[in-house]
């Protein structure tokens, strides 16, 4: 029996030490650290692109992205509950004892190996030096008991025994903490899952199945409530790593207004939300404002302002195919589409890319973008430009010199309009992303049309930039790209440019003219510069690459310009004049359809109009454990305070009468005083109790002390 019972008193023994709860805790501070290195919940393609496939993987399984649901975590969380509470539970007996145990009946030769000692012969009775020591013992707050023996009385006191209780307030502390996090946790949702056959779900319609909805009466939960302005809901989601479930609320939230501020730098300053509460069980409607650190609470479910989203805008979008062959509406300003943010649009047959359906996803409008256009201005080059470059003329150095770094002093930030978020998508499920601006930007004088793409979210978005005409719209640079995608008026175009410069001025035919527009144009695999480039390369000596580039450019220049004029005509308009403006705008004309070559989509989605909606984003929680947590927190404080700045000290005094006097009136005194640190205040206050203690006039007898072996630090004269 007491070998089989031996295994379990030794794993008892180890779950109570406190060496196993500090090596939990330490376990604990290092996965927390995980946490706070890795970013968490985020999705799957964000870690692969930071780890690569392969540690992402390892590090998924490990549930480094979200650590603190993480099984191993809670089940660490969970022993070290227990270990914690064993540890107090063990040792609770022996501090009750300790609080209680004054240690009286100690030896009084004991007193001599103590470092805080003192003695003296007094010249007065026994039972008055008693008195006198009881009256400055008890002045001074100390707890003592009489302890009367055949030959004298001894005395034990003790001061600020609180301090033991300081170990269990702390240690307890742990385990509230604990226990809050634990049922604030996914532990109960899990738990609740496993007992009521919950599956998880990804969304989509069947998201409200009864298989995916938690119970109204769900005791711990964290989840958010999405509400658009002027709607109403009572569906929360509570989001976990492989999926979501649905948990009701017991009363529904009605959006009436939602409001956002902003910094001059198009940060959020302050946002908030104006709500109404609609109990379905009493009928009341309980107005409310949520802002950001201030939460309301109803019916222990605490509403917090998470964040802003957009609630359904309705958009008015035209699509400007860049070829002509996709075919052109009749009045030439592209297809009208409508759509809401968060829907898809099935796009014609014509929109097809490589010969695949192609998909629009309307994903974001934003109303408010504001950008840093200090020292801005349009760049050269044919390639399009990485995000920032259109906003900023800041290096690659300065942006990596740290929070530290004052950074470019020509900040001139302002708004430059709303913008629109889609993606592209074909039959294969490829898709690419963009993000165009309503408005021109105006750069160095030129205003300027701004369209981002990227193939993948963790890419930066690159920049086409369209110059706009004398309207301020796209049409002008559309009519030229038009113009250049359609074979007969790129061979116009080049015989005109000929035969209005003349032979001597342009060596180069019509039909040669024409074959560079058709490789500017993207008749090759590819277009604009680049195709010039690999022309040059192929059919030219590195020799006279130089000059035969210069030659081309000036051809492709003027025909460009031709070009231009003619899709002006077609469209019943005067040609461009010779000014300043006219020039900056075919430059930047040619710049950009050499760059659409690279755009990768068959058209360009610009924003006509908008129809705003916002959506407020909350998080609903019932977290009973707040107060555990709480509690917990005030349990450390005042356990870290006992034990830090309350001392605790043990006194001990030995009195006897002294036999051989000749009235009787002479008393032998020692005191001496333990404490587990020696400091200055102790040594301070051990001198002042012994004054005190031994403050009777001396004895004039001259008799001996009753203990020769005692080391005295005091002694009657």
């Amino acid at each position: 029996m007491v070998t089989a019972s031996r295994p379990w008193r030794d794993t008892l023994e180890l779950l109570s030490s406190m060496r196993f709860a500090i090596a939990l805790l330490v376990v604990i501070c290092i996965a927390s650290v995980v946490g706070t290195l890795v970013q968490q919940g985020q999705p799957a393609q964000v870690y692969v692109d930071q780890f690569g496939p392969f540690w992402s993987r390892v590090f998924g399984g490990l549930g480094f992205y979200s650590v603190y649901s993480a099984w191993w975590f809670l089940l660490i969380l969970a022993i070290l509950v227990v270990s914690t509470s064993l540890c107090v539970a063990r040792h609770l007996p022996q501090v009750l004892v300790a609080l209680r145990a004054l240690k009286e009946q100690v030896r009084e030769q004991s007193l001599a190996a103590h470092h805080h000692k003192a003695d003296a012969l007094l010249g007065e009775d026994a039972r008055k030096a008693l008195e006198r020591v009881v009256r400055v013992l008890r002045s001074a707050g100390w707890q003592f008991k009489l302890d009367v023996r055949g030959h004298g009385a001894m005395l034990g006191a003790k001061k600020g025994s609180t301090r033991k209780i300081g170990y269990l307030l702390t240690h307890s502390a742990i385990v509230m903490v604990c226990l809050g996090g634990l049922v604030d946790s996914d532990l109960v949702v899990r738990l609740q899952m496993w007992a009521r056959g919950l599956v998880l779900t990804q969304g989509g319609p069947g998201a409200l199945a009864p298989a995916h909805r938690m119970s109204i009466g769900n005791p711990a939960f964290r989840a958010q409530l999405r509400v658009t302005e002027g709607g109403r809901s009572n569906l929360a989601v509570i989001r976990l790593q492989q999926g979501m479930l649905i948990q009701p609320l017991p009363f529904d939230v009605a959006l009436k207004k939602f409001k956002v501020e902003y910094y001059s730098t198009g940060m959020p300053k302050l946002f908030a939300s104006d709500i109404v509460i609609h109990d379905p069980e009493t009928g009341a409607e309980v107005p409310a404002r949520v802002e950001v650190n201030h939460p309301f609470v109803y019916r222990g479910v605490a509403i917090y302002q998470s964040s802003f989203a957009d609630g359904g805008s309705r958009l008015k979008l035209r699509a400007w195919p860049l070829d002509a062959a996709m075919g052109l509406p009749a009045d030439g300003k592209g297809w009208e589409l409508r759509g809401t943010v968060d829907s898809a649009l099935n796009l014609p047959a014509a929109f097809a890319h490589d010969g695949l359906p192609v998909k629009l996803e309307l994903t974001e409008l934003r109303v408010i973008n504001v950008r840093n256009l200090g020292g801005a201005g349009p760049q050269t080059g044919s390639d399009m430009e990485a995000e920032g470059g259109w906003l900023s003329t800041g290096g690659l150095i300065e942006r990596h010199l740290g929070a530290g770094h004052k950074g470019h002093s020509d900040r001139r930030w302002r708004n430059v309009g709303p913008s629109v978020t889609y993606r592209l998508r074909d039959a294969a499920g490829q898709a690419r992303e963009f993000e165009n601006y309503m408005l021109p930007v105006e750069t160095d004088g030129q205003r300027l049309f701004v369209f981002g793409q990227r193939s993948h979210p963790g890419e930066p978005f690159r920049y086409l930039r369209i110059p706009a005409d004398e309207q301020g719209s796209v049409e002008g640079w559309m009519r030229l790209r038009w113009a250049l995608s359609d074979g007969d008026l790129r061979a116009e175009a080049a015989r005109r440019y000929v035969a209005a410069s003349g032979a001597s001025t342009v060596p180069a035919s019509a039909p040669q003219v024409t074959g560079a527009l058709a490789l500017f144009a993207g008749a090759a695999a590819t277009g604009g510069f680049q195709a010039l480039s690999e022309f040059l390369e192929a059919q030219v000596p590195p020799a006279e690459r130089a000059q035969a580039a210069e030659t081309l450019l000036r051809l492709v220049d003027g025909a460009l310009f031709e070009l231009n004029k003619l899709a002006r005509e077609r469209a019943g308009l005067p040609p461009l004049g010779q000014d300043r403006a006219a020039r900056d705008f075919m430059t930047q004309a040619t710049l950009a359809l050499s760059d659409a070559s690279a755009y990768g989509a068959p058209a360009i989605f610009t924003l006509d109009e908008f129809e705003h909606l916002q959506a407020s984003v909350f998080q609903v929680t019932r977290a009973p454990g707040t107060r555990a947590v709480y509690v917990g927190c005030a349990f450390l404080v005042l356990g870290v305070f006992a034990m830090l700045y309350i001392r605790e000290r043990r006194l001990w005094v030995w009195l006897q009468p002294v036999q051989g006097s000749d009235d009787g009136s002479v008393t032998y005194v020692c005191c001496a005083l333990s404490a587990p640190r020696r400091t200055l205040d102790l040594d301070r206050e051990f001198d002042e109790l012994a004054t005190a203690i031994l403050a009777a006039p001396p004895s004039f007898t001259g008799l001996s002390l009753p203990r020769p072996g005692f080391a005295t630090q005091r002694s009657a004269q």
